[in-house]
């Protein structure tokens, strides 16, 4: 039986940017970099899979719809990584700056990547040069399908879902069910979809520890070992490591 979400009205203001090393923007981390030879604002998210150049820069640039090239991110260089072209419009029209791209989990999983949404930081540590890490909560993390993915569990009530959920610091809502797990009556599926322009409301929401009540929520496609994804609005209460090499998710005092 899917569970119910109950339709609201959600807006994201944008926030401004409160440290060099990157902002939110409409709810999502966005960074400085640099992708085959493009440079400009990209989303930082861990819920990719690929790396990602926007379409319209692409062909600025004169690129083809698949490339390999270097990627520069808070100094690191990295070279000849694959990039998808995509376009980006659905995603990032309502943005105030252009963005030029995605930097995927395929860059981030080689390294440990530590994330603070308040005020906004991102660094990427080497294996062997990773300070240390002051961590109240320790989740096993696995990757499903290239992305960084926990265990949470996720009620409207009545009913409770346990299960796999992709921690994603480029989602564009607090958390998304699969669409064959929940069900939203009288809205649209597809203003529910992935940078639709409607959230319903969770009832409550399990995760590390804690329970998060009434958050604005979306539906995403089924994925095989995944039932939703959680995004920067829930990860603003921690200071977060994503320690890829050694599968962990770990959550400290922000």
């Amino acid at each position: 039986m899917k569970l119910v979400l109950a339709l609201v009205a959600l807006w994201f203001a944008p926030a401004s940017a409160q440290a060099a090393a990157c902002w939110l923007e409409h709810g999502v981390v966005v960074v400085p970099a640099r992708v085959a030879g493009v440079a400009g604002d990209y989303i930082l998210d861990t819920g990719s899979p690929t790396t990602q150049l926007h379409e319209t820069r692409a062909q600025m640039e004169g690129l083809p719809p698949a490339l390999r090239g270097e990627v520069r991110i808070d100094g690191l260089r990295l070279t000849e990584r694959p990039v998808v072209v995509v376009d980006l419009d659905a995603r990032t029209y309502a943005f105030p700056t252009p963005i030029a791209g995605v930097i995927g989990a395929d860059i981030l999983s080689a390294y440990v990547v530590d994330v603070s949404l308040a005020p906004c930081r991102v660094e990427i540590w080497r294996a062997g040069r990773v300070p240390k890490f002051r961590a109240e909560t320790r989740l096993k993390m696995r990757l499903i399908g290239g992305a960084p993915v926990v265990n949470a569990a996720a009620a409207d009530g009545p009913r409770t879902a346990v299960g796999g959920f992709v921690v994603a610091t480029g989602l564009d809502s607090p958390v998304r069910l699969d669409e064959a797990l929940a069900s939203v009556p009288g809205a649209k599926a597809d203003d529910l979809a992935p940078y639709g322009p409607r959230r319903a409301r969770l009832r409550a929401l399990s995760f590390a520890g804690g329970v998060f009540e009434g958050l604005g929520a979306g539906l995403q496609p089924h994925v095989d070992g995944v039932i939703g994804a959680i995004g920067p609005q829930v990860l603003l209460r921690w200071s977060v490591r994503f320690d890829f090499p050694r599968g962990r998710l770990l959550l400290g005092r922000p």
